[in-house]
């Protein structure tokens, strides 16, 4: 009962179920059926006051079958005896007073019943009897209708619920469907009211984080452009310097080249992306691996389990490169091992690349995929780079619908898993 929409049905059904069944209790108190004692006590007096009356010798003497206008016979009435009716006579006239020898009786379905009272041992009155009522299950019934109330309320109040927060899910909906470049998709402002301006507004929201990410990537791209000018320039001048200062000159305008074209792939990679299309992971790795290693680079392949994953091939070997020459140049060598684990539901490969480095400190493992993280800023001078190849891996295998994870290993160094899901899996 954590979500909304049950919290609304519940309290629409616990509503509906309360004033409905309240109002049920107190007709059912008003209008319920009398039982056959209430029903049967005018009735015995009846019968005793007739009893009485023939009794005491109203009508003629020598006329047995006629006392006023009460039939007198010299037996009971024939047919099949009711029991059950005889057994509520008899508790209503003893607790009426004295009890008569009675007999209730019925010759066939379509007659009424025949009530015989013993006035002496030579003469019965035979009286019509009415049916007695029989009672019908009260509380069944109404447990019935009860039951039946809860299963209307429930599926009345789920309906209720359903159009109230119909503009929820489909704000729900929309948030999980976030292009890994953060716009969201086109809605069909379709529906009701609520639901017609919940649609603008999103399609107006995802329309300016559009723009926003437009804008931004051609303003760093721009940025990057315009920076090659006066870096040219300086290029040439330092080519005037003293051989002392020429070379520290060189390598700043070096690193500056590299953090411009670093920053363009990101925002290019966060906007743009490529087309997605079946890769042969196993060979993308060996490919990786290979190339690194005859630049020098101390890149070793443990293993690569065949594994094909959907993908653009050019972003994801991209991505590969700069994790594995992270684990190169900063972890003192790098082994990259591929495995692939298929279940019931889905599977995944796994790309597990270690080193033997210092590792990062735990404080700081949280920030290791922000744009220009460096653990030690001195390292700058020393290893080359920008400070966004981890980023920019992050932002690709996001995109793909896979995820990395980073950590320090206990016997020293990073390991740094990527977890991408297979081409079979991801369907």
């Amino acid at each position: 009962m954590n979500t909304l929409r049950a919290r609304i049905i519940l309290l629409l059904a616990v509503s509906i179920i309360a004033v409905v069944g309240i109002a049920s209790f107190v007709a059912l108190l008003l209008l319920r059926e009398p039982s056959p004692t209430r029903t049967i006590d005018p009735f015995v007096r009846q019968i005793r006051l007739i009893a009485d009356l023939v009794e005491n010798g109203i009508g003629p003497v020598d006329n047995p079958g006629r006392a006023a206008d009460f039939e007198l016979h010299p037996m009971p009435a024939p047919g099949k005896p009711d029991q059950r009716g005889m057994d509520l006579l008899r508790d209503a006239m003893h607790n009426a007073g004295n009890a008569l020898p009675m007999l209730i009786s019925r010759q066939s379905p379509e007659e009424p019943q025949i009530l015989s009272v013993q006035i002496d041992p030579r003469r019965w009155l035979w009286l019509p009897m009415p049916d007695l009522p029989v009672p019908q299950g009260v509380p069944l019934a109404f447990a019935g209708w009860m039951l039946l109330l809860v299963l209307g309320a429930i599926g009345i109040a789920a309906v209720a619920a359903d159009r109230v927060i119909r503009p929820l899910a489909l704000l729900e909906g929309t948030i999980a469907r976030i292009g890994p470049d953060g716009t969201l998709p086109e809605l069909a402002e379709t529906g009701s009211a609520e639901m017609k301006t919940t649609a603008r507004t999103l399609n107006r929201l995802s329309a300016r984080l559009r723009a926003a990410m437009e804008s931004r990537m051609r303003l760093v791209a721009a940025a990057g452009h315009d920076l090659r000018t006066p870096m040219t320039r300086m290029r040439l001048r330092a080519e005037f310097l003293p051989e002392e200062e020429r070379e520290s000159w060189l390598k700043d305008l070096d690193e500056l080249d590299r953090i411009a074209d670093s920053a363009i792939r990101l925002v290019r990679e966060e906007v743009e992306g490529d087309d997605s299309e079946p890769v042969r992971l196993d060979r993308l790795v060996e490919t990786v691996s290979t190339e690194l290693a005859e630049q020098g680079l101390p890149v070793v392949l443990l293993r690569a389990a065949p594994a094909s994953v959907k993908a653009g091939p050019l972003a994801l070997k991209r991505a590969l490169r700069n994790l594995v020459i992270n684990a190169a140049t900063h972890g003192k060598g790098a082994e990259v091992a591929l495995d692939a684990a298929r279940g019931e539901a889905q599977g995944e490969a796994r790309i597990t690349i270690t080193d033997r480095g210092p590792g990062i400190p735990p404080d700081l493992l949280a920030q290791v995929f922000e744009p220009f993280f460096r653990v030690d800023p001195a390292r700058r001078q020393t290893v080359p780079g920008a400070g966004l190849g981890l980023a920019i891996a992050k932002e690709i295998i996001d995109r793909t619908g896979g995820r990395i994870e980073i950590a320090n290993r206990p016997e020293g160094g990073l390991v740094q898993m990527v977890t991408l899901p297979l081409k079979d899996a991801a369907g």
